[in-house]
């Protein structure tokens, strides 16, 4: 027994609970890695919680780093988070004690470098392109002389001057300037907005609608266009029904909106040279098609005049064509009278004929039959009525039973309807109570763990902390001097002390002036004001 007590460690070191320690390494973390910049590929990424927050990972080839987005920056992130992005996270590292975790809370999102950008957007092309954004047959041609033109680009720029002198040289139409911002974070939001606001626009409303619409702004570095290759942009090309040129950047500038429009043009400038034609050209052409088409008529004319004068040697003489029909007039007149005699007596005999079988009997006995028929169908129709009269009360009758039917499901209907909306109240009111009394548990134990992790748990087990004159606490013996004005903190007060006997480390002293003895004992100070919290209301 001896040997054995002998043998256990003694220990003076005094016990942490979880939470104490927990708190002390969530301080520590915080404290030393309050600003952390860390570059890694994003894994994990599912979108924002249904909360808001957003939760993934950053990794590289030999670890993984925990990484949350609050509700509150995610919409002030001008990098939105993606799957496989390798990014630049600011922000700081924090534990989490319901895990025994350390993560990192990010603040702003930055591309790294250019290969994460062409990464990215490689990634996004491919994935668009699957869904058939970019197929060649979505293309139409855009019409040849278009009567209006939409622009999509700064009002500010030389983007919109080159534009309108481009289109007043070659053919000057109706232009319509929709500002954008072609960079910075809004800009990709601007220009998909400007393009379905084009394609909004009614036909024949009082804002012509634009037959073609141009996106153009200038030359600039990978990130100053990384507004035109937003997902959002290309799926409102895509989408738009009016056809859509893009001209952004220069030759060698490629985006992703370029893949979607139905043209691309190297430069804004050529842009303009595809949307319309050279009016000098047209008005050439058309004079040259217009002298085309006299001298053409002329020769028809000298054609037909010649052709006719062929035919007419070929006809026969006036006397030669009506000789036969003279000579066939002259053998009809001559037959003429005998047919009409002929035919005259033929009718006569069809008219002795009929008016032997009208005699006054034959007429008598038709009449006859005639009023016996109409009898019969007198006789009958009281008959038809009635049966008419009971199939249609029989048919009302069927229909007024049904109708009953269907009033009374209704009202079924209804009754069930009630029913079930009084259960449903019933438990909503019942889960209230029960979220309300879960939250109030919550509270409590957040309470009790606020009370027990405060230095205030401390003081009332018997400490008390030592502050020098500035306030600041006093950690060791060895850095006080005699003389110097001390504050001691317990439980239910401070109280203002003067050490007499310095520390065994201190170094002298400095010779003092003496000072006069404290008639009366200095007054507990008042309790520093407590700083607010999250519970206070």
């Amino acid at each position: 027994m001896p040997d054995t007590l002998a043998e256990s460690p003694v220990s003076n070191a005094p016990d942490w609970t979880v939470s104490e320690l927990s708190g002390a390494l969530k301080r520590t973390v915080e404290d030393s890695f309050g600003h952390v910049r860390v570059r890694g590929e994003i894994s994990g990424y599912r979108g924002p919680h249904s909360s808001g927050h957003a939760y993934f990972s950053l990794k590289d080839q030999n670890a993984r780093l925990d990484a949350v987005v609050w509700k509150g920056n995610f919409g002030r992130l001008r990098l939105k988070p993606e799957e496989g992005l390798e990014v630049v996270a600011i922000g700081r590292i924090t534990t989490f004690p319901g895990k025994s975790s350390y993560q990192i809370v990010i603040e702003q999102l930055e591309f790294a470098g250019a290969g994460a950008i062409m990464a990215m957007l490689e990634e996004r092309k491919n994935r668009l392109a699957a869904e058939g954004l970019f197929a060649p047959e979505r293309k139409r041609r855009p019409p040849f002389l278009p009567r209006v033109i939409g622009v999509v680009t700064s009002p500010t720029g030389a983007v919109i001057r080159d534009i309108l002198h481009r289109l007043n040289d070659r053919f000057p139409r109706h232009v319509l300037v929709w500002p954008v911002r072609v960079q910075g974070d809004t800009s990709g939001a601007e220009v998909s907005a400007a393009i379905r606001g084009f394609n909004a626009l009614p036909p024949g409303g009082p804002i012509p609608r634009p037959d073609v619409i141009i996106v153009a702004r200038g030359g600039g570095s990978l990130e100053d266009l990384l507004g035109f290759s937003e997902e959002s942009v290309v799926r409102a090309a895509a989408d738009s029904a009016i056809p859509l040129i893009s001209a952004v950047g220069h030759e060698t500038d490629v985006t992703l909106i370029d893949f979607a429009a139905d043209l691309r043009a190297p430069t804004p400038t050529a842009a303009a040279e595809m949307a319309v034609p050279v009016r000098a050209d047209l008005v050439a052409e058309v004079a040259q098609l217009h002298a085309r088409l006299r001298a053409s008529f002329a020769r028809g004319l000298d054609r037909r005049r010649s052709d006719l004068r062929g035919l007419a040697r070929l006809l026969p003489s006036a006397d030669a064509v009506l000789a036969v029909p003279r000579q066939r007039l002259d053998i009809a007149g001559q037959r003429l009278p005998r047919a009409l005699k002929a035919n005259a007596g033929a009718h006569r005999l069809r008219l002795t004929r009929a008016e032997s079988r009208l005699t006054p009997s034959i007429l008598t006995t038709a009449l006859a039959r005639r009023r016996e028929r109409v009898a019969v169908v007198a006789a009958r129709l009281p008959r038809g009525l009635s049966a008419t009269t009971a199939g249609h009360r029989l048919h009302l009758t069927r229909a007024e039973s049904r109708l009953r039917l269907i009033a009374q499901s209704q009202r079924d209907r209804r009754e069930r309807g009630r029913e079930r909306l009084e259960n449903l109240r019933t438990r909503l009111q019942r889960c209230q109570r029960q979220q309300a009394l879960e939250r109030a548990g919550r509270l409590d134990g957040v309470a009790k763990l606020l009370a027990a992790l405060s230095y205030k748990g401390v003081l009332a087990r018997g400490y008390a902390l030592v502050r020098d004159g500035s306030g600041a606490p006093v950690h060791a013996a060895a850095g006080i001097h005699a003389g110097d004005a001390l504050e001691i903190e317990f439980r239910d007060g401070r109280v203002a002390v003067q050490a007499t006997v310095a520390g065994p480390d201190a170094p002298p002293s400095p010779v003092r002036p003496a000072r006069k003895p404290a008639k009366t004992r200095a007054a507990p100070l008042p309790d520093p004001p407590r700083q607010p919290t999250l519970f206070d209301s």
